[in-house]
């Protein structure tokens, strides 16, 4: 890599990718520590989306794994308030919905029935339902809400609040907030552990990952990680946590364990969206700065691959059986497709103006799509050589 990314321009990058921008020149800034935002990234030209469908899909969905049924990636597009649904065997947009100001995110419920958008711009997050391809509720949150996660059992939704340094608690039966938890500086990423006994927080502003104890909502550990952690990914058997540190150009590697950093992994430049594949064995981390993608192999945790793409790559999201990644591109209005088997693009697609995160329809029960071994929770991650000598 070329070094560190300055942090002037991750305010920047992170002022155009993460924070939607109000007209009329009333606008939120991103916060990084010892900076101020800069103006936002200037937008390119709103390329349309082939196929546009407001409202209803085009496409008959079918109860997620089951005969028939399709992996659907939600895709966030913060200039175009809207999030376009592509269904990932065709690589086609089948619908459009739109949703509140400045989409940031989206994550799908475990049955795919729901899927929840962060609308950056608005202070709140729309609710679809997948079914009928509309949005059915809208729910206040905290200040400037820049990423979103389902609990594993789908009852909770947990939103980072980024300029109000919390993350808010949706009930997922009721549609409304029951709890707020302060965080640290800036949170942008979550992740839970598979078993959902932690949540994983990011904290861009304060060079740290939050643990939390979503039962009762308590701070449980702080870990120190590079600098401006963006985003997070955990492996299928939840024994780490791979964090993409925007500002440093790297990723920090957690040991759930422990709950400490075990490795660090150079990348390309501003590394934002990560993602793991389903069997563990490889991370793929979207570099924004870099245009590309670094493959990351998890048993040795170096860089294996780096797949060139689109300008300013943002969200990163595989499909349930793994043999696919799905990148946006925010300059571009594009969506690159990597096939895992050689870790090179294989299509694109054109969507909204400035698509930002992207979700993909999990497999059935929530379970990988791919039917490899995997060690028991806590243990090496994707089938790697068990060390030598005790364990820890």
């Amino acid at each position: 890599m070329s070094g560190p990314v300055p942090r002037a321009l991750v305010a920047s990058v992170l002022a155009g990718l993460l924070v939607y921008v109000q007209p009329a020149g009333a606008h939120k800034t991103a916060r990084t520590t010892g900076t101020t935002a800069a103006p936002p990234v200037p937008a390119g030209p709103s390329v349309p989306a082939p196929l546009p469908v407001p409202g209803p899909l085009s496409v008959p969905l079918s109860v997620p794994g089951g005969p028939g049924a399709r992996a659907l990636a939600y895709v966030a597009e913060l200039h175009s308030d809207s999030v376009s649904v592509v269904d990932t065997r065709t690589n086609r947009v089948v619908g459009t919905v739109p949703v509140g100001d400045g989409p940031d995110s989206t994550a799908v419920t475990p049955d795919g029935s729901t899927v929840y958008v962060t609308d950056s711009g608005a202070d709140t997050v729309s609710v679809i339902d997948a079914h009928r391809g509309e949005v059915v509720a809208t729910v206040p949150v905290g200040d400037e809400p820049s990423r979103v996660a389902v609990s594993p059992d789908g009852r909770r939704v947990y939103v980072a609040n980024v300029a109000s340094d919390d993350v808010s608690v949706i009930d997922a039966r009721r549609n409304r907030v029951v709890a707020t938890i302060e965080v640290g500086d800036a949170p942008l990423g979550l992740a839970f552990l598979p078993d959902g006994s932690r949540l994983y927080v990011a904290n861009a502003g304060s060079d740290e990952v939050w643990v939390i104890g979503p039962r009762r909502h308590r701070v449980l550990g702080t870990v120190p990680v590079g600098e401006g952690p963006t985003a997070l990914a955990v492996t299928p058997d939840g024994s780490r946590v791979y964090v993409s540190n925007l500002t440093s150009g790297d990723v920090s590697v957690v040991d759930t364990r422990r709950d400490e950093v075990v490795a660090t992994v150079e990348v390309g430049d501003g590394p934002a969206g990560v993602a793991v594949l389903p069997d563990g064995r490889r991370v793929y981390v979207a570099n924004t700065v870099g245009d590309d993608v670094s493959v990351i192999d998890t048993c040795r945790n170096e860089v294996t691959a780096t797949v060139p793409v689109g300008e300013e790559p943002n969200g990163i999201a595989v499909t349930p059986d793994g043999s696919r990644v799905y990148v946006t591109e925010f300059a571009d209005d594009e969506v690159s497709v990597i096939g895992t088997r050689r870790d090179r693009v294989v299509a694109t697609v054109a969507v909204g103006a400035g698509p930002t995160g992207v979700a993909i329809t999990p497999a059935e029960s929530g379970r990988p799509g791919w039917s490899a071994r995997r060690p028991p929770f806590g243990g090496e991650p994707g089938g790697c050589p068990r060390p030598v000598g005790p364990r820890p």
